[in-house]
């Protein structure tokens, strides 16, 4: 009886000793850079002191293409496209794009920790993830818009918000009454950020979620406006910090700072542009692309900023694929260094979309249109992402500050998909599916 009795206390030791958190909460600032907490002179008070006092990365690779709503979905599931089936932001549509993204979190085709945390028996919250529309998130705001309704998003959000009182309680409660213009991103306003914080806060407080999730996507709105600098790009990136610093007081009131790891990543970083490269007019030029609504089409780029990925209406057809390489083979010198050409093989060992028959990748500098019509080549300016992960611009952030992080750890470099794992150990969860690993030298043993 007292062997067993000691069996079964070391049992419950080692599983109180593995899970280094109780909580857990994790806040993605889209276009999220590392030299905006490892460099002096950006406005980021919060972002430094978690980097002083936890552990950060001098870079992390996100997954091609560099865009907001697969590199999220990477996070979420450790794994890449080929696997987890977000491919893009919007998916590719044969018949020319609606305008309708990923919304839906029925098209993730893996297990995510959101699964892993409601297995385990505990609760989980969100603010505006990506594709989390109807996910088995217990406190759920997902991200949504309407389809050409301008900016306001906000019966779209209370449509799909769970519970459907959480939207009405929220506003009663956290942010006052929402206007289009509180929930959007307009004009030179930074408010989104700070009322996803709010919400964010609200539910920490409330509900003390083991898991939480939030977005905040101003810092990228204006980094395409305006490059990897300038006046709304330090705007907004402050404007997180502060709305990080929000969701640190909520911490604080809720009496569970000491048991809680804050992670900030992102999922991309920002490349500026001065050239827009649109190879579709090629296509559509010789007869590849006549009609894409009516069918008319045998190849067709589906572009995502610094990148475009072939489509063949007859996946087997190679005729149209050789064409279509010949095509770019033949481009002047000078457009030829615009991008490089990813082909199947590395498009498969990216984990990249495994529709596609090949790709583009955009030299800095360049960005990918999906039109049709026009130049073939055009100026551009602003920033955007996309590109291959492949060079340091594109990589984006990792800081992990809290509970179980040890202090003062640097990470060299590291991947998106290793994110999973580390929240996962930190709660001691039960995810076995995740591509990543965690990175040595940042968790506590």
């Amino acid at each position: 009886m007292k062997k067993l009795l000691f069996l079964i206390f070391s049992a419950v030791s080692l599983s109180v000793s593995a899970q280094q958190a109780k909580y857990v909460v994790l806040i993605t600032i889209d276009g999220f850079r590392p030299d905006f907490y490892m460099e002096q002179g950006w406005g980021t008070p919060n972002l430094k002191m978690m980097k002083d006092s936890g552990a950060a990365a001098e870079g992390v690779y996100g997954v091609f293409p560099t865009v907001t709503y697969p590199n999220h979905t990477s996070i979420i599931t450790g794994t890449k496209p080929a696997k987890h089936g977000v491919y893009y932001n919007a998916p590719f549509e044969p018949t020319g794009a609606s305008g309708k993204w990923y919304w839906d979190y029925k098209s993730i085709q893996v297990p995510t920790l959101y699964t892993a945390v409601k297995a385990a028996g505990k609760t989980s919250a969100n603010v505006i993830w990506p594709v989390t529309v109807n996910a088995p998130i217990d406190y759920n705001i997902p991200d949504i818009w309407p389809v050409g309704k301008g900016n306001d998003r906000l019966d779209a959000t209370a449509a799909v918000t769970y519970p459907a009182s959480l939207w009405q309680e929220i506003q009663e409660k956290a942010t006052g009454k929402l206007s289009p213009d509180d929930f959007s991103m307009v004009r030179e306003e930074m408010i989104m950020d700070e009322n996803v914080a709010r919400m964010g806060a609200y539910m920490i407080t409330r509900y003390k979620p083991t898991f939480t999730t939030l977005h905040l996507a101003c810092t990228d709105h204006y980094e395409h406006m305006q490059g990897r600098d300038g006046y709304l790009v330090r705007k907004a990136i402050t404007g997180a910090d502060r709305a990080i610093g929000t969701i640190l007081d909520a911490l604080v009131r809720a009496g569970i700072k000491d048991s809680t790891t804050v992670i900030i990543t992102g999922d991309h970083g920002f490349v500026d542009i001065n050239t827009a490269f649109a190879p579709n007019v090629l296509l559509a030029k010789a007869g590849l692309m006549n009609n894409v609504g009516k069918g008319d089409w045998k190849a067709q780029f589906h572009s995502a900023g610094g990148a475009a990925f072939l489509h063949l209406k007859d996946p087997k057809d190679q005729t149209t694929l050789k064409a279509v390489e010949q095509l770019l083979a033949n481009l002047p010198a000078e457009q030829k260094k615009l991008f490089k050409i990813v082909s199947k093989k590395q498009l498969d060992e990216a984990g990249a979309d495994p529709n596609a028959a090949l790709a583009l990748a955009a030299t800095p500098g360049t960005t990918i249109s999906g039109s049709a019509n026009g130049e073939v080549v055009k100026p551009a300016k602003g920033g955007t992402h996309g590109f291959y992960p492949d060079f340091k611009e594109i990589q984006t952030g990792f800081i992990a500050y809290g509970a179980g992080i040890i202090k003062k750890s640097t990470i060299k470099e590291m991947q998106l998909i290793d994110v999973a794992p580390i929240i996962a150990t930190l709660l001691s969860l039960d995810f076995k599916t995740a591509e990543g690993k965690v990175p040595a030298g940042i968790l506590k043993p």
